[in-house]
């Protein structure tokens, strides 16, 4: 085979082989074929598309390229849950220790944040001494031992994906619905759980704008995870406005402490227990959702989910003291009050520029290789609906310094749409789709 001639096949239009797609992974992983014309490739991607056998076989040739864990054999059933990111998005934080306190195991790895999404890796290095580097021993072995276990990804699974998506990251193929679903579910594959729950984040803070393109992403990842023998579930959910009241690393671990606890904000709380719920029902753990939500409340009001938190903060190294005592953990040493400068409803919040005047008080990063601070961040005291009067509280900003946060509120202000109306919210989860 020669990689010009499946340039030429794409950039016709035409669908490659299941041969010829594998080819083209191998010889990639394998520094066979340059950069330049894998490159080429993958902008004919962008154009034309794939269809779904081609998404599917493009999945798991990158997921066979490198390491692959098999934790179902250590451990049945073995779920994860992932999110296509999104503002505020501390979800996996509450949902991988409920399901694990509901007796399901829970084998997640995550990455890290980069733009204005949050990584859930960066939001778990906030407890002291936390390891989130594990090799794949000990990522089996804190599984086996606790029922749950949440890394940094690996390097060495689907490394394939890896050097295809720092590509795309510098020529402008990220945005194809095809490389997307391939890359989240080959690194889902080579992991090897048993159920998958998607979490597809749909609004202006998401990658997704559109209910049509959410969907079109959660169906195709739904097939490759049938075709690849795991059951996998997608729910579009929300991203008009960021998640609860928390922006920030340290902030969205204390908000996920206080879902555990049954203290959270409603519409974080009501996402995080129905996405244990389905987990549950995925798994046959629980009949139906509604015996399903019987056992996520059951463990959230016996304090058996903030117990099994704890319980993997420190047996990955972390302090398991700074989830009994939040107020343990790093805090930015200024917190100043943004008021409200109108009074009226909050018609619209836009997700995506609040995350990024985060990342501007050193929340997340703008290059892979940025340091972040954790202590930053906000607190949101106001939400899409809300009437407020001028004056109110409407942001608490948790800066570094008196200039940072100065800098900061015209942009904030920024964010928010105003109505003399009363304005009603969204739905918070627009669908599921089951294979």
């Amino acid at each position: 085979m020669q990689i010009v001639e499946l340039i030429h096949k794409k950039r016709d239009g035409e669908a490659l082989s299941s041969e010829e797609i594998g080819w083209l992974v191998e010889q990639y992983t394998n520094d066979a074929i340059p950069d330049y014309q894998v490159a080429a490739w993958l902008m004919a991607v962008f154009w034309r598309g794939m269809d779904a056998r081609e998404t599917s076989d493009l999945t798991l040739a990158m997921a066979h390229s490198g390491e692959q864990l098999r934790v179902r054999e250590m451990v049945v059933p073995v779920v994860d849950k992932h999110s296509t990111g999104g503002v505020g998005d501390k979800v996996t934080l509450a949902v991988a220790p409920l399901v694990a306190a509901c007796g399901v195991a829970v084998g997640k790895m995550s990455g890290r944040g980069l733009g204005h999404t949050g990584g859930t890796v960066d939001k778990l290095e906030s407890f002291q001494g936390l390891r989130t580097s594990l090799a794949s021993e000990e990522f089996l072995h804190i599984l086996q031992q606790h029922g749950i276990v949440i890394a940094g990804q690996s390097s060495q699974l689907a490394p394939a994906d890896g050097k295809m998506y720092a590509l795309r990251d510098v020529t402008g193929t990220v945005d194809s619905i095809p490389l997307i679903a391939a890359s989240i579910m080959s690194k889902k594959l080579a992991i090897g759980g048993s159920h998958l729950l998607l979490d597809v984040k749909v609004g202006s803070g998401a990658f997704m704008k559109t209910v049509e393109q959410a969907r079109e992403l959660a169906v195709a990842m739904v097939e490759i995870g049938r075709v690849g023998g795991m059951h996998t579930v997608a729910a579009i959910t929300a991203m008009d406005q960021p998640l609860g009241r928390a922006v920030g690393n340290v902030l969205e671990v204390v908000e996920a402490i206080a879902i555990l606890r049954g203290e959270g904000p409603g519409d974080v709380s009501e996402l995080c227990y129905h996405e244990a719920a389905e987990l549950l029902v995925m798994t046959g753990k629980a009949r139906d959702q509604a015996e399903a939500e019987d056992l996520v409340a059951a463990a959230v009001r016996g304090g058996a989910a903030v117990a099994k938190f704890a319980e993997v903060i420190a047996a990955q190294g972390g302090d398991p003291r700074q989830v009994e005592r939040p107020e343990l953990l790093p805090a930015a040493p200024l917190r100043r009050m943004l008021t409200a400068p109108r009074s009226g409803y909050i018609a619209a919040m836009h997700a995506e520029r609040i995350g990024l005047a985060s990342m501007r008080l050193g929340a997340g990063r703008f290059k892979k290789d940025d340091a972040i601070d954790h202590r930053t961040g906000f607190i949101l005291q106001a939400r899409v609906g809300d009437y407020c009067h001028q004056g109110d509280p409407l942001v608490e900003i948790h800066a570094r310094n008196e200039d940072e946060a100065a800098a900061i509120q015209q942009e904030l202000l920024r964010c928010y749409t105003w109505s003399d109306e009363a304005v009603q919210p969204g739905p918070l989860i627009y669908e599921v789709i089951h294979p």
